[in-house]
This record gives C-alpha cells, sequence and structure tokens, in this order.
C-alpha cells in the first residue's frame, strides 16, 4: 500500500537531484516522530524517530495496530483520537506524560527523583486521496514539553510533509511475493484514470503500452521467481490516452528468509526521454548533413578531373542520388535552338511518363525539368496527386503516368543566371524534402551548372584542336616505289597533344620522311604542331640535309616559340631505289629496326637536344636493305604514369621480338600488332603516333630474299 497523505501530484519535470532526495532524507532525518496509519488503525509506515521512541524496530509496526505495539494507556488514547480524527475528518492534537516519576530504590524514605516524566505531543491529521477519499490518518510526535514552541514546531513539521508529499515524483506500490499488487496506490490511479478494481490484482498491466507489456510480463515474472531487482522501463497510459515514460525500480522485501513482499516506484522520465530522442533526432540531422557536405566535397574532387559533360553528368547524378535515397537521377541540357532538351543520360529517366525515357523534350512538355528552366525555381513535387495537380492542365487532358515513381525533383541549372539545362531526382514513394536537403540540391545543382559549362567549352576547344591537328597531317601517305609505308595517329581521348607525322618527296625525287611532338595539350600544341611541321618542310625544300634543317628549325625556335615549348622531331631523307639515305634527331625516342632472322634493336644513334635548345645539330648517313623495317613513334607509345621510358623502349623490343615473321612485310599489320600490346593494360593518357617503313625483300634465283645480316648492317652510320 503506498503512502497516502494529501492528494498527490506529479513532480514537474526537470527537477534536480536536489528534489529527487530531499523527501527521503526529511522523513528519514527528522527528529520528530512520523506514522502513518490506514482506516483499521494498522500502522502502514513509520520513521526511525517514531521507532526509537519505543525502542522498537520499523518492522515491528508494519501491519500492526497501535494496541500491538503502544503501552495500553497511550495506545488507548491514540484509538480514541484517531476515531474522532476519522469519524469528524479533522486534525487533533492531543499532550500527556508516558512515564510514571523514578524513586531511588536505594535510599530508604528518599523522595522523588528530579526526574520529570517523558512528555509528547501527539498531533493527528486526516489523510485523503487524489478522489478526495479518506484514506488514513497521519501522525506526528514531538517529545519533550507542550508549549508554544513544541505547537510551532509541529506545524512547520507537518507543513513541510506535507509539501514534500504533494511535491514528489514517484508512484510508489506494493506487490505481493507472486507480482500482484495488494494495495491501492492512489498516485498509480491518479496518473492512469484506473478504478481501485481496475488496478489490483495484475490490472496495473493493461495501463502498459502494447509494445512493452510482453516484455515487462516477461521481466516481470523472471524477477519474482529470482529475487532479483527489478529495474525497467516503459510506456504507461495516462489518463487522457497519452502514454509517458517512466523507469520502474522494484526491490523485494524479506522475512524469516523469505520475500514477503515487494515495494517499487516508478519515476515519470518522458521529459528526459523526449530531450534524449531530441538529442538523437539533431545527431541524425548534423550527420546528414555532414554526410552531404563531405558528398559535395567528393563532387568538387570528382569534377575537377571530369573534362566532358558525360562525366560530369554521371559524378552528380551518382552524388546526388545517393545522398537523398533517389530512384532515379538525370541531367537534360538545351539544345542549341533553346527549344528543345536534349537528356545527356536516358536511362536516369523512367520507361513512361510525359518525359519518360524516348521521349523528344521540348520547352512544352510538362515536366518538373522544364518547369525549373522555366521559373529558374526548384520544383519540389512531393507526390502523383501533387504533379496532376500542377501539370495536368499542361497534359492535354491525358492522365499523367507516373509508372514506379512516386516524388520528383526539377532543379535548375543556371549559369550566369541564364539556364543551361535541368536537373532531376525521382523517388519511389512519396516523399517531402527538407529544407536541408533542397540547400544541398541547389548546391549539387550549381556545381553541375558550372562543371557542364566547363565541359562544353572544353569539348568545343577538343573538337577543333582535333579537326586543326588532322587537317595538318598528311590526308595519305604517298606511294613510292622500292618502299611500303603505313602510319597511326590515336589521339588521347580527353586532350588532343600535338603529334604529327609527314612523308613527302623533295625536288631531287628522294623521300622525306619526319615523326614529331610539341609538348603540351589542347589548340596551343595543334597550333605550334602546324608551325613546326609547315617551318620543317619550307627548310626540306631549301636544303633537306637533316643537320640543316635542324638548325633552321632552332631558330625558328629562338624566334617564335616560347621557351618552356619543348618539342622533338626524328628527320630522314632516304633514296627509295637504293635504301640509302641521312638521319637526324632532335630529343625524339630512337628509331626501331626489324629484319627477319634477327632480334630487334634501337638506332643506336646519339639523340640531340630538343628543337630550340642550342646545340650542334649532327646527321649521319644509313641503308635500309631489302627486307627491313624502321618503326618511327612518338613517346606516348612506350611512356605512361606507371611505366618509364626505359622500360617502355625494353618492352617495345621485346614485343617486336615476338611478332609473327609474316607481319614484318606488311606494315599496317605490324603496325596494328605494335599499337594493341603496348597499349594493353595501360591507359593511354598521351597522343601515340606512328609512322612504318618497310623496303620489300628483294627474290633471289640463287636462294632465299636478300636482306639477311646484321642490323647494324643493314642500318649503318657513316
Amino acid at each position: 500500500m503506498s503512502a497516502d497523505t494529501s492528494v498527490p501530484k506529479q513532480r514537474e519535470a526537470g527537477l534536480g537531484d536536489f528534489e529527487s532526495w530531499l523527501p527521503d532524507a526529511v522523513l528519514r532525518d527528522a527528529s520528530a516522530g512520523m506514522a502513518f496509519l490506514d482506516t483499521d488503525l494498522r500502522f502502514v509506515w513509520v520513521n526511525p524517530a517514531l521507532a526509537a521512541m519505543y525502542e522498537r524496530a520499523q518492522a515491528d509496526f508494519s501491519g500492526k495496530p497501535v494496541s500491538a505495539v503502544w503501552p495500553a494507556v497511550e495506545a488507548a488514547r491514540a484509538e480514541a483520537a484517531l476515531h474522532q480524527v476519522l469519524a469528524q475528518d479533522a486534525a487533533a492534537t492531543e499532550t500527556f506524560e508516558t512515564g510514571a516519576a523514578a524513586v531511588d530504590p536505594a535510599v530508604p524514605g528518599a523522595a522523588p527523583a528530579s526526574a520529570l516524566p517523558n512528555q509528547r505531543t501527539f498531533h493527528w491529521f486526516a489523510v485523503h486521496g487524489p478522489d478526495g477519499t479518506l484514506r488514513g490518518a497521519g501522525l506526528i510526535v514531538i517529545a519533550g514539553s507542550a508549549g508554544p514552541a513544541t505547537e510551532e514546531a509541529l506545524r512547520r513539521s507537518e507543513e513541510r510533509y506535507r509539501a514534500l508529499v504533494q511535491g514528489g515524483a514517484q508512484i510508489v506500490w506494493v506487490a505481493s511475493p507472486d507480482g500482484e499488487m495488494l494495495e491501492d496506490s492512489a498516485e498509480w490511479r491518479w496518473i492512469t484514470g484506473q478504478t481501485v478494481e481496475e488496478f489490483l490484482g495484475r490490472g496495473w498491466l493493461d495501463s502498459i503500452h502494447p509494445e512493452d507489456r510482453e516484455r515487462v510480463e516477461r521481466d516481470w515474472r523472471e524477477c519474482l521467481s529470482t529475487g532479483r531487482i527489478f529495474d525497467d522501463r516503459f510506456r504507461m497510459r495516462a489518463r487522457g490516452g497519452a502514454y509517458r515514460h517512466y523507469d520502474v525500480r522494484a526491490v523485494p522485501i524479506e522475512r524469516d528468509g523469505k520475500i514477503a513482499e515487494w515495494v517499487g516506484a516508478c519515476t515519470d522520465v518522458t521529459s528526459q526521454r523526449e530531450a534524449e530522442e531530441m538529442r538523437g533526432r539533431l545527431t541524425d540531422q548534423l550527420s546528414a548533413a555532414a554526410l552531404r557536405t563531405a558528398r559535395l566535397q567528393q563532387a568538387t574532387a570528382m569534377l575537377a578531373e571530369a573534362l566532358e559533360v558525360e562525366q560530369v553528368v554521371e559524378v552528380i547524378t551518382e552524388v546526388g542520388r545517393t545522398a537523398i535515397g533517389a530512384l532515379r537521377s538525370a541531367v537534360a541540357l538545351l539544345d542549341d535552338d533553346k527549344l528543345g532538351l536534349r537528356v545527356v543520360n536516358p536511362s536516369g529517366l523512367a520507361p513512361a511518363g510525359p518525359d519518360g525515357a524516348g521521349v523528344r523534350l521540348t520547352l512544352d512538355t510538362p515536366s518538373v525539368m522544364t518547369r525549373a528552366i522555366a521559373t529558374r525555381r526548384p520544383v519540389l513535387i512531393a507526390d502523383p496527386e501533387e504533379l496532376r495537380a500542377q501539370f495536368d492542365s499542361d497534359s492535354d487532358g491525358q492522365l499523367i503516368d507516373t509508372g514506379d515513381e512516386a516524388a520528383w525533383v526539377g532543379l535548375p541549372l543556371l549559369a550566369a543566371g541564364m539556364p543551361l539545362g535541368a536537373l532531376r531526382f525521382s523517388f519511389g514513394r512519396p516523399r517531402t524534402i527538407l529544407e536541408e536537403e533542397r540547400v544541398f540540391l541547389e548546391a549539387l545543382a550549381g556545381q553541375c551548372a558550372l562543371a557542364v559549362e566547363r565541359a562544353e567549352m572544353y569539348e568545343k576547344e577538343h573538337t577543333a584542336a582535333v579537326t586543326l591537328q588532322r587537317s595538318l597531317l598528311p590526308g595519305e601517305l604517298p606511294s613510292v616505289p622500292g618502299l611500303a609505308l603505313d602510319a597511326r595517329y590515336l589521339p588521347k581521348a580527353t586532350n588532343v597533344g600535338g603529334d604529327w607525322y609527314d612523308v613527302f618527296r623533295l625536288p631531287d625525287r628522294r623521300l622525306a620522311v619526319t615523326v614529331g611532338d610539341v609538348m603540351g595539350k589542347g589548340l596551343l600544341a595543334a597550333a605550334g604542331m602546324g608551325r613546326v611541321r609547315n617551318a620543317l618542310r619550307a627548310l626540306a625544300l631549301t636544303d633537306p640535309r637533316p643537320a640543316a634543317v635542324l638548325a633552321g628549325l632552332d631558330r625558328l625556335f629562338t624566334a617564335t616559340e616560347l621557351e618552356e615549348q619543348v618539342t622533338t622531331v626524328t628527320y630522314l631523307v632516304i633514296d627509295p631505289e637504293t635504301g640509302e639515305g641521312q638521319a637526324g634527331n632532335a630529343g625524339h625516342p630512337p628509331t626501331l629496326l626489324l629484319t627477319p632472322g634477327a632480334m630487334p634493336v634501337l638506332d643506336a644513334a646519339e639523340a640531340g637536344t630538343p628543337l630550340g635548345w642550342a646545340s650542334p645539330r649532327r646527321q649521319h648517313a644509313f641503308r635500309l636493305l631489302p627486307g627491313s623495317t624502321a618503326v618511327f613513334y612518338s613517346d606516348g607509345l612506350v611512356e605512361n604514369r606507371v611505366r618509364g621510358l626505359d622500360a617502355g623502349l625494353d618492352e617495345l623490343v621485346r614485343i617486336a621480338a615476338g611478332a609473327p615473321p609474316d607481319l614484318l612485310g606488311t606494315p599496317g599489320r605490324l603496325l596494328q600488332y605494335l599499337l594493341d600490346n603496348m597499349l594493353a593494360g595501360h591507359e593511354q593518357d598521351d597522343d601515340v603516333t606512328m609512322l612504318v617503313m618497310h623496303v620489300p625483300a628483294v627474290p633471289s634465283a640463287d636462294g632465299p630474299a636478300s636482306g639477311n645480316g646484321p642490323p647494324e648492317q643493314r642500318w649503318a652510320q657513316r
């Protein structure tokens, strides 16, 4: 049974530790005796001070009538006062002596000792439940002589006690050893609205939240069987129907080695739980914001390497889709006429719908993308009903088919305030975009617009550079009796360099052959290549000797090119009828020489410095015998980010040594074989240029074709 005084009230949420321990401390440590008795005049609770007044243990009072624990005279007076208080529902105060004068037996005829009788003041008052019903009586006992001071102390003690009980936050209850509620708990019923009959027994479980009840019953049964302290948390239905969170703790009370009852207390922790949930939500929101920030940083880093529009769209759609859990994401860009839209990634659109995959989009098409472009503001559609409400009037009366999509976001892509296109996200269920998500998506759309604008400019420059470079390369190689020629130029997918090759006839019927590389990328490299190529042709037609041509190019570079510009070139002049000629090299990779029946070798002639770096230009004579092949190439064939130049040259010789013999007489097949094997497993990060020159073998009536012999004899320096 709970300790009832006046109507109990729940302590206000948020009280500190001070208020939580104060009631117990005051009642336990008070010098005045205190007790509660029920209407049957049995003690329910006494404090240590009252038990000490009668030299008994507190447990001796529990459930006992007054007559069982007090002296007969005092018990009779107490019962009379209790009947009066309960009958009249009014307080009563009585002061009387509780002991006789003592006489010293060692002194015959002595007078009474000076000790005075033990005087106590008893103050009785009625105790009511929250519904106003009389629950019993409270008692405060003050030891000492009666008088104004005693009455004032009694009054203060009673006021203090009543205030503490009314301000208490705990619901106290008592259960039997088998777990059933034995006595009423007014506090519990005041909270839940249950009647006494509904609460007693196991009826208290009916106020527990259905999702918690099975767990609470299981844990309660386990504690009853083991005697372990019951410590749990559950939701309890309040009088108004709402559920509040309570921490509950019950301890077993043992008598004679057996559990006699369980005493428990429930503490309302709803405010604490709500604060924890609020902290959890804030933590989740902060985590989500940190994740979105990281996503934006990731997008920034990835966009820095994205040079083409398709690469930009791939980054943006993937980052945005994963960050907000979208079903699909797509980007559409305005056509040159600004009347239609080109979807860069059609797979990001649903199969159905007015803006579905395969549908030609115009600015009149009802879509979140066209609406975003027209208004230059985000378009947020939370569900299909809202979509139809906004676009049914634009769909010629046809019901919009949403397919498996249930929510949409359209964001304009703006550059300098002008629309480039739109970014679209869709979701598989209705969804309201939160404010922080909207901010993230707008920032992502801004990054997308800048990256798309940059990528479009790059693609235009790249296209112009490729067009310029290919226009400067020979449309076809000259047909020369006694020589077989083939060449290939492979630009890097994302950046055009300054590689070139050229083959042209000289006035004396000899053939000029050159392969070069202007370091750099884009239009500047292509334009520089064009200047060097044209200058080389002009110099060769005047004085074709390699040393003279390379020296002339040095003078050109000194006069017209930037100091940091690096250009390498290999140049030779050959007589097709004899295979004899002269060659010079300005910092270019060495020529690869192949002959049937012998190991491939690299030209051993010393390479000079790149063009523009002043040094004496040299040339050496050579002779390419029948059956031999010379392979000229740029550094993009042998060198990349993971393979150094020396390692690449060694690999080129090894791969050439493994070429099938029948490839040596067909320059085109040999060229493709070398390209495939040298680039296999490597990312091409530079232009690749190759030119193969083959001298066909001359059939001999006496035996095999001529041309056999050591390579140094077939490409002999003179």
